[in-house]
């Protein structure tokens, strides 16, 4: 058996994360990353990176092949972190090649004045 703690280290060893930095810049210079925010209802209503297409980590693998190409790069964010690596992760055994967590969340993003609608 696992702990939380255990997966959660487990999951980021298999997936890339990437800074807030470096995702607003890759969010600048290309149309093609989908942002996907997994966060719940009650928290992307208070507001998420533009564009972003929001899929709750609870729905995620009933839903994500109808809204995001595996084809795509794909930046996956949450409050802090740790759900878009775990949702990374399955995207990664989903057969998405192109998949990031965002390693500092919504948070982050919001604490380096990245844009928010």
């Amino acid at each position: 058996m696992k702990t939380y703690e255990e997966l959660l280290a487990d999951a980021k060893s298999r997936v890339q994360e990437m800074g807030v930095k470096d995702a607003m810049a890759l969010r600048h210079t290309t149309g093609d990353t989908v942002f996907l925010d997994v966060r719940d209802p009650q928290e992307y209503n208070l507001g998420k990176i533009p564009g972003a297409i929001t899929i709750s980590r609870g729905n995620l693998e009933k839903n994500v092949e109808a809204h995001v190409p595996r084809e795509k790069t794909v930046v996956i964010y949450c409050a802090n972190g740790n759900r878009s690596a775990l949702a990374a992760d399955t995207l990664r055994t989903m057969g998405y090649e192109h998949v990031r967590s965002l390693r500092e969340g919504f948070s982050g993003w919001v604490a380096e004045g990245g844009d928010v609608e």
